[in-house]
């Protein structure tokens, strides 16, 4: 049978920067094996019983991969009409097969931009403190969904990072 977890985090980057947290909120809630969390924390999470705390350091490798050099793109800057660009700014769109995708803009100038496909924190180490606040056997209908509280038939989990994409 499959696992919920329910989460209270704080991540940081490799630098010992915050970049996200959910302390003080509510916990993140997600099945394990369904792809809904990074692959480390998920694989050190197994082993946690409910009130454990602890700090985990998730390689990249096993976070959001590597940085790759070759998802750098240049796109003709008419793609971008309308939009105020400034250096560094995330920008979103659509996948062919409707998947949303984040690219942060690396340059630009009359003719072309510069965006970066990498997820911001590819090639980054991340520290997670991070406390199991909840585990649990997951229904069955959240084990056949894959969404956490059981969703009508025909609803499924986006690939957001920190739950349901809907």
């Amino acid at each position: 049978m499959a696992t919920v977890y329910g989460i209270e985090y704080t991540v940081k980057n490799s630098k010992g920067e915050v970049v996200d947290s959910n302390k003080g909120q509510a916990p993140l809630e997600f099945i394990a094996g369904k792809g809904q969390i990074i692959p480390g924390l998920e694989k050190a999470l197994e082993n946690m019983n409910e009130g454990e705390e602890k700090t985990i350091t998730v390689p990249a490798v096993e976070a959001y991969g590597e940085y790759n050099e070759e998802m750098i793109q240049e796109v003709p800057r008419d793609q971008f009409e309308g939009i105020d660009l400034q250096k560094g700014m995330t920008l979103y769109g659509q996948t062919p097969d409707g998947q949303t995708i984040a690219v942060t803009v690396k340059d630009f100038d009359d003719e072309k931009v510069v965006v970066d496909y990498n997820h911001p924190l590819a090639g980054e180490d991340l520290t997670f403190d991070v406390k199991v606040a909840t585990k649990r056997e997951a229904t069955a209908d959240e084990a056949l969904t894959g969404v956490v509280g059981g969703a009508a038939a025909g609803e499924h989990c986006g690939s957001g990072n920190c739950g349901c994409g809907h």
